[in-house]
C-alpha cells in the first residue's frame, strides 16, 4: 500500500505557484486520480474510507469496519500486529482531505444548476443586482419551457383529434358503403320476390281455368278449409330414412323391426328446444326468423364480411366475369350469405334416429375412442379401451331394434385403441393406432392385420390415410414424433421430430404432401412433406393442447383444444377465420368431426354440439340420455362424449360417449 504521506502530497500541492510561473502544476492525470482512489480505499470494505481511524501500526480504516473486525480478532487486517480498540486514533487530516476530494469530484460532474445550488447553499457572496438578474433569467427560462410544454401538449391533442377524425371518417365511409350494399341487396331481393309473385299469380290463374277444373279437383280432393294438415297426412318417420323405406319396401314392415323414435323420457336442461318436427310451414318460417334474431350479431358480421370481400375482389379487372351477378341478380357476396343463412336457420336441434349400446355392465372399459364411416358410408367402425375394432352396418343399426344389433366383423387387438382411419380408396382397409405405439393396417374382409408398424416408442394418439395417395398414412405419438408410412414397405418413409407430444395428425384431402399436426405445445404445425425439416406455418391461438385437427376443404382446417374452443383456420392465407365457443372441454378427448358446412364436437357435459362454420355459437346440441338406464341425470352428467363422426353429405352423424353408448343423431328444424 502507498504511504499516507504520498497520497496527501498527491492531493494537496506543497508550494503555491504564481500564475506566470513556468513550473505551474498541471491537473492530475487520469492514472494519478485512479492511484489516489486506490490509496484511500479501506482494506476491509474496499470503499473510500469513511470516518477514517489510524492504527498504532500506521494503517487507516473505516471506523465501523475496524471496530467490527476487532470484535472477532485482535490483530491488524493489514499487517497482523496486535491491535485493540484502545490503539485506534481518529485521522482528522485524512477525513478533511477526503471531504475536499469528494466535493471536488461532485463539482466536476454536477450540472450548472447543481453547482449554482451548491454555491448558494454554501453562502457564496453576491450582490442583490446579480441575484435579480439571475432570477429574471430563470423566470424567462421557466416561461419558455412552459410554452414549449404547452405547445407539445397541443400538438399531441391535435394529432389525436386528426387520428380520431380519420378513423371516424373511415368508419363512416365503411358504413356508407355497407348501406349501399344493403340497399342494392334489398332491391335485388325485392325484384326476385316480385318475380315469384308474378309466377305464383300466373300459376294460380292457370289453375282457375275451366278446362283444368277437373284436374284441379283431382289434385285437391278436399275443400281448402277442410283439407287435412300436412302433419295428419304423414306418419312421423325419422328424417333421413326415406331412402331406406324406398329401397327396402315391405322389408321394413317385418314384425319386431321398427324405426327408432325419440326416447320416451323428456330431456331437461337449458339446451332443450321445443319440438318443431310437426310445425306448419308458417310456424317453421317464424322459428327460423327467431333463430336469425338470436344470432343477429354473428349473421350481421358474416354478411358484411362476405359483401366487403367480394366488393374488394370485384375491383380486380381480371376477375370481373367471375364476380358478375348471377342470373337471379344477386351479387356473389349476397349469394354466399344467402347460402349461409339458409343452411344455418334450416336446423335448430338434434334428434335421435337410432341407439346402440356397447356398454358392459360387468366391465368399466366402455369408452369409445374413435368412430369412423367407411368410404361408402355403409359401414362404420368403433374402437376404444375394450381392445376391439367392431364393424357395424349402418342401415341395420338404423332399421333394426336396439337389442338385435351385432357387429358384422370384429378384430381383437393387444392394446387399447386410440384412433381409426378408413382408407377412402381401398375398400375394407382400415388403420388403427394403440396405446403401445403400434400402427396396424387391417383387412376388414378377412379380419386380419395386413401390416404392423412398431417404431413409435410411446402411445400413438392418431393415424390417418391419405385421400390422394391410398398407400400412404401418417401417425403421431407421445414420443414427439410424426411418422409417414407406406403400406408397401415395413419401415417409415418420413420421420419428423417435434418438441412436444403429438395429439392429432391429418392429411390435407387435396394433397398427399401436406399434413396438419395438433400438438401439446398449443400449436398446429402445417408441413409440406417434401421439405419436412421445418413447417410451412405454425398456427397459434389455442391456450392448451390441440387434441384434434380436421380439414373441411383443401384450405379450411378446424382444430379442437382442451381450452374449450374450436378454431377454423385458412391454411392458404395462414390466418384464423373464427373461434367457436359453447361446449366444455378441459381434460378429455371429446371428438371432432367436420362436413362442408358444419363442425361438431363432444363436450364433457355429455352433450354433442354442432356449429355452422360461419357462426361462432352453437347451431344445435343434444344431451345424451340413456332410456334403458336407471341412472339419474346427475350420474349421466359424469360421462362425456368421446367420439363423433358425420355421415358424408348428410345431416346425420354418429356420436359415442364414455359409457359406451352410440347414437345416430340427425339435425332437425
Amino acid at each position: 500500500m502507498v504511504s499516507l504521506t504520498t497520497s496527501i502530497s498527491d492531493l494537496v500541492p506543497m508550494v503555491k505557484l504564481e500564475p506566470g510561473d513556468s513550473c505551474a502544476a498541471e491537473p492530475p492525470s487520469t492514472s494519478e486520480v485512479e492511484e489516489v482512489d486506490k490509496d484511500v480505499l479501506c482494506p476491509i470494505c474496499m470503499q473510500i474510507i469513511k470516518d477514517a481511524f489510524l492504527t498504532a501500526c500506521g494503517h487507516n480504516f473505516c471506523y465501523m469496519c475496524i471496530l467490527t473486525h476487532l470484535q472477532n480478532k485482535s490483530s491488524c487486517p493489514s499487517c497482523s500486529r496486535f491491535l485493540t480498540p484502545n490503539l485506534l486514533y481518529p485521522n482528522f487530516l485524512l477525513n478533511k482531505l477526503l471531504m475536499k476530494a469528494s466535493a471536488l469530484q461532485i463539482a466536476r460532474t454536477a450540472s450548472p444548476l447543481e453547482q449554482l445550488r451548491q454555491a448558494l447553499e454554501q453562502g457564496c457572496e453576491t450582490s442583490l443586482k446579480e441575484l435579480e438578474n439571475l432570477m429574471h433569467l430563470i423566470a424567462q427560462k421557466k416561461s419558455k419551457m412552459e410554452q414549449e410544454q404547452a405547445e407539445s401538449n397541443l400538438q399531441i391533442l391535435l394529432d389525436f383529434l386528426h387520428c380520431l377524425r380519420k378513423k371516424r371518417l373511415d368508419e363512416l365511409n365503411e358504413i356508407k358503403s355497407d348501406l349501399q350494399f344493403i340497399k342494392e341487396d334489398i332491391q335485388a331481393v325485392e325484384m326476385r320476390r316480385i318475380e315469384f309473385y308474378c309466377r305464383k299469380d300466373k300459376y294460380s290463374a292457370t289453375l282457375s281455368l275451366p278446362s283444368d277444373e277437373a284436374s284441379s279437383r283431382s289434385l285437391y280432393p278436399f275443400p281448402i278449409d277442410k283439407r287435412p294438415s300436412a302433419t295428419t297426412l304423414r306418419t312421423p318417420i325419422a328424417p333421413g330414412l326415406s331412402h331406406h323405406l324406398s329401397s327396402a319396401g315391405s322389408q321394413n314392415k317385418k314384425p319386431g323391426i321398427k324405426l327408432y323414435e325419440s326416447p320416451s323420457p323428456v330431456e331437461k336442461g337449458p339446451h332443450c328446444l321445443p319440438q318443431t318436427e310437426n310445425l306448419t310451414q308458417s310456424q317453421q318460417a317464424l322459428a327460423r326468423k327467431r333463430r336469425v334474431h338470436m344470432q343477429f350479431g354473428d349473421l350481421q358480421e358474416c354478411y358484411l364480411q362476405k359483401r366487403r370481400y367480394w366488393a374488394r375482389s370485384s375491383l380486380d379487372p381480371r376477375d370481373k366475369d367471375m364476380h358478375a351477378s348471377n342470373r337471379e341478380g344477386f351479387s356473389q357476396g349476397l349469394q354466399d350469405f344467402q347460402s349461409v343463412l339458409s343452411s344455418f336457420t334450416r336446423y335448430s336441434r338434434m334428434h335421435v334416429v337410432a341407439e346402440l349400446s356397447q356398454g358392459d355392465l360387468f366391465h368399466s372399459a366402455n369408452i369409445v375412442s374413435s368412430i369412423e364411416f367407411d368410404r361408402d358410408d355403409k359401414l362404420f367402425a368403433t374402437a376404444g379401451v375394450s381392445r376391439r375394432i367392431k364393424i357395424f352396418d349402418f342401415a341395420s343399426v338404423v332399421n333394426e331394434p336396439a337389442d338385435a344389433q351385432y357387429p358384422v366383423a370384429e378384430m381383437v387387438t393387444r392394446s387399447k385403441l386410440s384412433c381409426l382411419s378408413w382408407n377412402k380408396s381401398i375398400k375394407n382397409q382400415i388403420a388403427s393406432s394403440d396405446y403401445e405405439g403400434i400402427v396396424t393396417v387391417w383387412d376388414v374382409a378377412t379380419q386380419q392385420s395386413v401390416m404392423e408398424y412398431e417404431e413409435h416408442e410411446k402411445r400413438a394418439w392418431s393415424v390417418d390415410f391419405s385421400r390422394t395417395e391410398p398407400t400412404m398414412l401418417v401417425s403421431g405419438s407421445d414420443d414427439c414424433k410424426v411418422k409417414v408410412w407406406c403400406t408397401r414397405q415395413e419401415a417409415s418413409a418420413i420421420n419428423i421430430d417435434m418438441k412436444a407430444n403429438i395429439c392429432s395428425v391429418k392429411y390435407n384431402p387435396g394433397s398427399s404432401f401436406h399434413i396438419a399436426i395438433g400438438s401439446a405445445d398449443h400449436h398446429i404445425h402445417y408441413y409440406d412433406l417434401r421439405n419436412a425439416s421445418q413447417p410451412l406455418h405454425i398456427f397459434s391461438g389455442h391456450r392448451k393442447a390441440v387434441s384434434y385437427v380436421k380439414f373441411l376443404s383443401n384450405n379450411e382446417l378446424a382444430s379442437a383444444s382442451t381450452d374449450s374452443t374450436l378454431r377454423l383456420w385458412d391454411v392458404k392465407e395462414n390466418m384464423l377465420l373464427r373461434v367457436f365457443k359453447g361446449h366444455t372441454n378441459e381434460k378429455n378427448f371429446v371428438g371432432l368431426t367436420v362436413d362442408t358446412e358444419y363442425i361438431a364436437c363432444g363436450s364433457e357435459t355429455n352433450e354433442v354440439f354442432v356449429y355452422h362454420k360461419e357462426i361462432s355459437k352453437p347451431a344445435a346440441w343434444h344431451r345424451f340420455v340413456n332410456s334403458n338406464s336407471d341412472e339419474g341425470e346427475e350420474a349421466m352428467g359424469s360421462y362425456f362424449i368421446s367420439a363423433v363422426c358425420w355421415k358424408s353429405g348428410s345431416p346425420t352423424m354418429l356420436a359415442a360417449n364414455s359409457q359406451g353408448t352410440i347414437k345416430v343423431l340427425g339435425l332437425a328444424p
